[in-house]
């Protein structure tokens, strides 16, 4: 936490060599690369489907592995470096695998409950844009909430672990994380929108945002599946 929250206070800080942009071209680089990493979601749920899922526990072991290392590697690249390029790629690392995620998790629903998808899809991008337009009113009221949101998610993912470890398929968990990572959509945007506006902190911020609108994307569909059964 200490090592991000160094990270952030970096990028509102003004470097020699910063070139910055206005405040639209900033965010529309946020809603692009944000777009871009939809449309390759996309993509790989149509060729992917559920092929993952069937490699076996092998298969499945060494995918985890390799998405842990591709997040890892994506995060230093990401964190590491002020150049966009080197950024970009930091960002594909986490597109790409958290696309087979997707992938799989969508492929199953559109067997089962198709709807669950179309209407999880629209009320992501409901509360995506309502956190998002909150917090560029009350960026205040959101960057308080770092430490917060940060434990309450932890003890939410320790809970959801001991659940499934007991054979527990807890539904409530599921609702307080979609609630978290709402929040966690205004806050990252209201830091975004607090830092220095270069090409590489849109990046840097498109990046966590993609994190935070995925996960939540996922909880409700998850939701809305379970809720078709």
């Amino acid at each position: 936490m200490a090592d991000k929250n160094k990270y952030y206070y970096e990028r509102q800080q003004f470097h020699p060599g910063d070139v910055e942009v206005s405040a639209s071209k900033y965010n529309m680089i946020i809603g692009a690369v944000l777009l871009y990493g939809f449309i390759v979601n996309a993509i790989m749920v149509r060729m992917i489907g559920t092929s993952f899922l069937e490699t076996g526990i092998g298969g499945l072991i060494g995918g985890i592995v390799a998405y842990i290392i591709c997040c890892i590697v994506g995060a230093r690249l990401i964190h590491g470096s002020d150049k966009p390029v080197v950024s970009f790629i930091g960002y594909n690392l986490y597109v790409i695998p958290l696309g087979v995620i997707i992938s799989g998790a969508v492929s199953i629903y559109m067997k089962t409950s198709p709807g669950a998808v179309t209407r999880a899809f629209v009320l992501t991008a409901i509360i995506t844009g309502v956190m998002m337009a909150v917090a560029t009113f009350i960026p205040d009221t959101f960057l308080s909430m770092g430490k917060t949101l940060l434990v309450a998610l932890l003890a939410c993912i320790i809970v959801d672990v001991i659940a499934i470890l007991l054979g527990h398929n807890l539904v409530v968990i599921d609702y307080a994380v979609t609630f978290i990572f709402s929040l966690f959509v205004g806050y990252d945007w209201a830091r975004a929108n607090a830092c220095v506006k270069t090409v590489d902190n849109a990046i840097d911020s498109a990046a966590e945002l993609y994190i935070d609108i995925i996960n939540l994307f996922l909880r409700i569909l998850s939701i809305m599946g379970r809720s078709n059964d």
